[in-house]
């Protein structure tokens, strides 16, 4: 019988999702916190004296503010920073720093360009084969929610009877059913290789990926780095377009932070959408990261513009991706298996669903 199995040994439950959500938000609090505080003169790649910006006579003074210029400060006798002058000079920034620097030499490009192109290659190569991937299990996830349900009804009634023969408690019998029941769920999972936690690879590697070019784009922009005896933030200051053609400065107008709010925003209600009866816990986190998305935009609106626009860049794609990972024929190329919540018409449904929450709604 199943029950008497469950005196064996348990496995551990799966990570909740909340872990990985309160991560983010707490990375990106305290970075935005960071942001805004003055920071030492960087050595480039680790070798030699700090390298500072010789003054020149016709050089444009730093848009930014006194208190959001990095270079003004310099660190103590004995070298020691803070947490974030430790990440300012770690190797993945290093390495940011690096992709940065040869998209934008090996293109030509003017660094707004630059920036675009950086987004769009990272994003298009990294990001979207794990966000395939992601929703390649949690579609494996979602066809098994029959059997577990079926086996959850039988289990539920073996252990009744279990309990009625032996004399457990109520409470015996609950955590014999519970723990039983994760063990066969651990069961299953292994057997089609699709445990939930797999499908949060896409965070761990997105969220450092966004961080590390956020720091690289902040170390150029507040002239931080120097590459082979020019500056780059001389040319980040001459390296913008349109509204923002210095991407040193903060955008005043507001446009690129809130573009940046409107686009998250945007992502987050697609996902609500698509979710029919979310449970509790989904309509808190839908909630929390609306709240994310709106405290973005006066975030954005106190760091350089070259940063604003990788945000608003890399929101975009995540737009894109969103899309385009509902298209039933990009889903059969990546060979996501099937399920019963797809729709044969996606983004007409999608049209629907949006119009008659926001628009026809009386």
């Amino acid at each position: 019988m199943r029950v008497a199995a469950s005196v064996s040994g348990t496995r551990s439950s799966p990570v909740s999702p909340a872990c990985w959500i309160q991560l983010c938000a707490e990375m990106l609090c305290r970075l935005s916190v960071r942001w805004l505080q003055p920071r030492p003169a960087l050595q480039l790649r680790g070798l030699g004296p700090p390298v500072v910006p010789a003054p020149t006579g016709g050089a444009k003074p730093s848009a930014l503010p006194l208190w959001a210029v990095a270079s003004v400060s310099a660190v103590g006798p004995s070298g020691a920073g803070g947490w974030y002058e430790a990440l300012a000079t770690s190797a993945p920034v290093q390495g940011a720093e690096d992709v940065l620097l040869f998209a934008h030499t090996a293109s030509g490009l003017p660094w707004w360009g630059s920036i675009l192109l950086t987004t769009v290659a990272l994003r298009g190569a990294v990001t979207l084969p794990l966000a395939a991937y992601q929703h390649y299990i949690l579609a494996k996830v979602e066809n098994l929610q029959p059997e577990i349900k079926s086996i959850a009804r039988h289990l539920n009634q073996d252990v009744a009877v279990r309990a009625n023969q032996l004399g457990w408690s109520k409470r015996a019998a609950r955590l014999t059913y519970l723990k039983t029941m994760r063990r066969l769920v651990s069961e299953l999972y292994v057997r089609d290789n699709c445990h939930p936690f797999k499908a949060t690879v896409l965070v761990w590697i997105q969220l450092p990926m966004w961080i590390f070019v956020s720091v690289a784009l902040r170390n150029f922009s507040t002239g931080a780095t120097h590459s082979e005896g020019f500056s780059v933030q001389e040319q980040l200051a001459t390296g913008g377009v349109l509204w923002f053609p210095d991407l040193t400065a903060l955008d005043s107008t507001w446009i690129l932070p809130v573009s940046i709010g409107v686009i998250n925003l945007l992502i987050v209600e697609i996902f609500a959408l698509q979710k029919v009866g979310m449970s509790r816990f989904q309509t808190y986190i839908t909630y929390f990261v609306r709240a994310v998305s709106v405290l973005m935009i006066p975030i954005a609106a106190t760091v350089p513009s070259s940063i604003v626009l990788y945000w608003l860049c890399s929101s975009l794609m995540g737009l894109s991706q969103n899309l385009l990972l509902r298209s039933p024929r990009f889903r059969q190329l990546c060979r996501i298996p099937l399920t019963k919540s797809d729709s044969d018409t996606p983004y007409k449904d999608l049209f629907a669903a949006f119009y008659a929450k926001f628009i026809s709604r009386k």
